[in-house]
C-alpha cells in the first residue's frame, strides 16, 4: 500500500534527509510527492517514478527547502496507472491557499456512492484518492467565504467525511490548507498481510534546539526552540511512537497537536525495539526529557 509522511512545526525546518531515507523505504514505489507550504502557496515536487533513482530529490537536497507544514507520499498504484497525473500529494486552490491532499487505502465505490457531488473541483487523473479530495473540497468550500474558518468548522467537516470514507474500504488521510494539518487514521495492510489498524502513527518532539532553524537575526538560541508533529504510515524511529485509534482525527497547527477525537486511553506509546524501525533519520534534535 502507499506510505504518507506529514510533519508539523513551530518553525520552519529542512527535512531533507529524512525525505532521502523516506524515498528508500518502498523499492516498487509507481510514484512520490512532497509539499512543503509555504504562507497561502506551497512548493510541490512530483512524480510517477521511483523515488530513490529520482534527481528531484538531490535538488531538494541542495535546496535545503525549510517549512513548517510537509505533505508527503509514496505511491502504490491501485488504480490507475503510472503518471503525473495521478501521483499523489493533490493540491488545489481553495479561499486564495493552495490546500494539499493525500490518501492510503482503496476507496472502490467512490465514483458510484458520491455521483454528481463534485462541479467546480474535478479529478485530472483517474484515482479514487483525488475523487475523495475533490468531493471534500466541495464541502469544504462553504467555509472559506471569508478568510480562514474556524478551527472548530474544518475539523467537523473534515471528520463528517472521513467518516464517510470509512464505509467505502481503508482510508488514511493528510490534508493540509496551509493553516492547519487535519489527519485521519484507519486501516492499512500490516506486516502479516492483514488489513488493519493502526493506519498511521504519530510522534510529538519538543526539541530544545532544532539544528536547521536559522536563529532569525542573530536571535539567541532560546528562540528556535521548536515543537513537532510527525505522522507517519511506520514508526520511522526507535522512539515512543503513538499508534493512532481506527477512526481518529487530529487537528495540528505550528508543531502542537489541537484536537483529537480520541480519547487519551486509546493512546498508547510504544517503543519500537532497537532495528525494528525504518531507515529513517530525523532532521531535528531528540526530545526535552
Amino acid at each position: 500500500m502507499c506510505e504518507l509522511l506529514a510533519l508539523s512545526s513551530r518553525l520552519p525546518t529542512s527535512v531533507t534527509s529524512s525525505l532521502a531515507a523516506f524515498s528508500q523505504h518502498r523499492t516498487s514505489a509507481d510514484g512520490w510527492g512532497v509539499a512543503f507550504h509555504a504562507g497561502n502557496d506551497a512548493r510541490l515536487y512530483k512524480e510517477p517514478e521511483l523515488a530513490a533513482d529520482s534527481v528531484w530529490l538531490d535538488f531538494i537536497q541542495h535546496r535545503h527547502l525549510t517549512a513548517s507544514l510537509i505533505v508527503a507520499h509514496i505511491r502504490h498504484a491501485t488504480r490507475g496507472g503510472r503518471s503525473l497525473a495521478n501521483t499523489q500529494p493533490f493540491s488545489r486552490e481553495l479561499g486564495g491557499r493552495i490546500h494539499v491532499f493525500a490518501h492510503n487505502g482503496r476507496l472502490d465505490t467512490i465514483d458510484a456512492d458520491h455521483a454528481g457531488e463534485w462541479s467546480r473541483y474535478n479529478p485530472v487523473g483517474e484515482t479514487d484518492s483525488e475523487v475523495a479530495f475533490c468531493i471534500l473540497l466541495e464541502r469544504i468550500s462553504p467555509l472559506w467565504s471569508g478568510g480562514i474558518p474556524s478551527l472548530q468548522a474544518r475539523t467537523t467537516v473534515f471528520t463528517n467525511f472521513a467518516a464517510e470514507l470509512r464505509a467505502l474500504g481503508p482510508a488514511n488521510i493528510l490534508y493540509a490548507d496551509g493553516d492547519a494539518l487535519f489527519v485521519h487514521a484507519h486501516r492499512r495492510m500490516q506486516a502479516n498481510g492483514d488489513i488493519a489498524p493502526p493506519g498511521l502513527w504519530r510522534l510529538e518532539r519538543h526539541c530544545v534546539r532544532d539544528p536547521d532553524v536559522a536563529p532569525p537575526g542573530g536571535a539567541t538560541p532560546d528562540l528556535c526552540r521548536q515543537d513537532v508533529v510527525l505522522f507517519a504510515s511506520v514508526p520511522l524511529t526507535n522512539e515512543r511512537w503513538v499508534p493512532l485509534a481506527e477512526g481518529e482525527v487530529c487537528a495540528v497547527r505550528d508543531g502542537r497537536l489541537l484536537r483529537t477525537t480520541a480519547s487519551p486511553l486509546a493512546h498508547r506509546a510504544i517503543k519500537v525495539p532497537a532495528g525494528a524501525e525504518a531507515s529513517f533519520t530525523p532532521d531535528w534534535t531528540a526530545p526535552v526529557v
